[in-house]
């Protein structure tokens, strides 16, 4: 029983989706960072199971119900939905953090080849 109602269980789906809008960038830009850092299949998995409820869930909250697209506007609505909350909020973020991150590395690495590979690097000591 949440709120004094005993059929508002899905508010509990919604939560997330309030809190992706300030704090979905900031997470999105982390793991593409993570990303660049550590190529593989888990950073890039966790960047696309990470965000699925938030947005998914906000996706099902703007398409339905279903009568509602006979509306007008409501297609636009829905292309704004999907430029804003899935482009601006969850991709862009991840795009960013990604570019830059490689960007870095690679300009570092021109500039000084043997702090690419710690392994490689000569002793200082």
């Amino acid at each position: 029983m949440m709120f004094g109602y005993g059929n508002e269980w899905w508010a509990l789906l919604v939560v997330p989706v309030f809190l992706w809008i300030p704090l979905g960038p900031l997470v999105m830009a982390g793991l593409g960072v993570r990303c660049a850092l550590r190529p593989g299949r888990w950073p890039r998995l966790c960047s696309v199971l990470l965000p699925l409820l938030p947005v998914t869930v906000s996706a099902v909250l703007v398409s339905l119900p279903l009568d509602s697209w006979s509306r007008p506007g409501h297609t636009r609505d829905v292309l704004h939905y999907a430029l804003v909350y899935i482009g601006a909020l969850t991709v862009l973020p991840w795009l960013l953090g990604h570019g830059i991150t490689r960007l870095t590395r690679t300009l570092r690495a021109r500039r000084d080849p043997a702090a690419t590979d710690p392994a490689d690097a000569p002793d200082i000591a």
